[in-house]
């Protein structure tokens, strides 16, 4: 018998919501079936309208409240919302923070590991204005180009001059670029019949420094005029130390393409953390909110537990950012990074600050770590920060077999996290103190967190 779902598309309904999502959508039941609206907090009683539904859930939009949650605020802009730039944008925000550590609480009590605690979430004094980098497409709005972010779900442009949670000086350098390249006829990308020149705009930004870069990323191999639209940058954007264009031909969702162009000045923009200078290319990963990654990449240090005499072993180490920063602390620091370029980046930032006890290599982590363990190499510390996908089943298994003391694992990802908990415990080790959830992504349900492993002692 065919399921029928108790709700159908474009009916309204009155609901009470009853939780928030990981992806911060508000969550109503109709007969056990859940429907999630955005733009709604638990507790609140509203009337929705159905906007679509599929076999196991359903999507609704707020039509009207009857009752508040007294955590609502008034919004910033609608489009914050319906572009999914600050989807919590209507939250208060220390119930933001409340929402991030529960959110991690949650997932730690569902794999039945009530003894994890959980401690309150790190957070900014101010929660906006904070990304230090940005990726704007650039496409046609009635017959001009226009700057901009897609509608959640869809490829549709809603035009946008102020981010809110980005930099404002990059808000204001996006629509410089605009404005020049509208001056000189730059035709934009068209998704359809993949015509045009320019697809987007990205900016890069030295919170400390103020150095900027501009990536103008294109379809076509040539900007007709580039000349012209170089030195129109450089004379009403004086910060700007570096201006690339980098060619994507390909139809594809990755943003840069191989091809890279310096149409002036350096390759690379400087920045600081931790009192350290970094040299960042237009594809390193650098963490976006600098002001938090001082307050994250303190905390992994301390975890860690430094003397001056350890090991450490950093693996997913990108640039070196923590590497570096550890490396003041220890004895001896190893990095390991998939990604040959960030390898080579890493290697000019220890010379940058003059670090030398640092040993950069390229490889895969869990290949890197066996072949260590061969050469004998007995790490201390382990420290990880992996991408969204967490760690490989591999990687924990080469890691025990190590045994350092202690494990500081930084994650952008609380599904992720305690998953691989659970198999660090598998193997011998236990969370020894509370995770430290740390707002990286302020009106965003995003969380980072550093949680400590150590060896279980039979």
């Amino acid at each position: 018998m065919k399921f029928k779902a108790p709700v159908t598309k474009n009916e309204t309904y009155d609901v009470t919501i009853m939780d928030l999502t990981y992806q911060g959508m508000g969550v109503a039941k109709i007969d056990n079936f859940p429907i999630f609206v955005a733009n709604s907090l638990p507790g609140e009683e509203i009337t929705m309208k159905v906007t679509k539904v599929a076999k196991t859930y359903a999507f609704g939009r707020v039509q009207s409240w009857t009752s508040k949650s007294p955590d609502r605020v008034e919004i910033k802009d609608k489009q914050y919302t319906q572009t999914g730039i600050a989807p919590l944008q209507h939250l208060a925000y220390p119930a933001q923070l409340e929402f991030k550590q529960h959110q991690i609480q949650e997932l730690f009590y569902k794999a039945h590991l009530d003894e994890v605690e959980v401690s309150p979430t790190v957070g900014m004094d101010k929660p906006y204005g904070y990304r230090n980098k940005a990726q704007i497409p650039v496409r046609s709005v009635n017959g001009q180009l226009t700057t901009g972010f897609y509608r959640r779900n869809s490829h549709d442009l809603v035009p946008i001059e102020d981010f809110y949670i980005q930099d404002p000086e990059i808000d204001k350098a996006i629509l410089v670029v605009r404005d020049i390249l509208r001056k000189y006829h730059t035709a934009p990308y068209n998704e359809s019949n993949h015509t045009g020149v320019i697809k987007t705009i990205m900016v890069r930004r030295g919170h400390f420094t103020h150095e900027m870069m501009i990536v103008l990323i294109t379809r076509a191999k040539k900007i007709p005029m580039n000349f012209e639209i170089v030195e129109e940058i450089r004379k009403q954007l004086p910060e700007v130390k570096s201006i690339i264009q980098n060619v994507n031909a390909a139809q594809t969702n990755v943003l840069l393409g191989k091809e890279e162009k310096i149409l002036w000045g350096s390759n690379v923009i400087h920045d600081e953390l931790l009192g350290l200078r970094f040299a960042i290319s237009a594809d390193s990963f650098y963490q976006v909110n600098p002001v938090q990654t001082d307050k994250l990449y303190d905390l992994a240090i301390q975890k860690a537990g430094l003397t001056g005499k350890e090991t450490v072993i950093d693996a997913y180490c990108g640039i070196g950012t923590i590497s570096l920063a550890m490396a003041k602390h220890a004895k001896k620091v190893y990095g390991v990074e998939i990604v040959e370029k960030a390898i080579q980046d890493a290697k000019i930032n220890a010379k940058l600050n003059d670090i030398h006890n640092v040993r950069f290599t390229v490889g895969k982590a869990e290949e890197k770590m066996a072949d260590w363990q061969h050469d004998g190499l007995e790490p201390d510390v382990i420290v990880v920060d992996p991408p969204r996908k967490g760690l490989a089943p591999e990687f924990i298994t080469a890691a025990a077999e190590m045994a350092p003391k202690r494990v500081v694992y930084v994650s952008c990802n609380p599904a992720t996290l305690v998953r691989d908990v659970q198999t660090f415990m598998d193997n011998g080790y236990h969370v020894a103190q509370p995770v430290i959830p740390l707002d990286q992504f302020p009106q965003t349900p995003h969380v980072e967190s550093v949680t400590v492993l150590e060896r279980t002692v039979k």
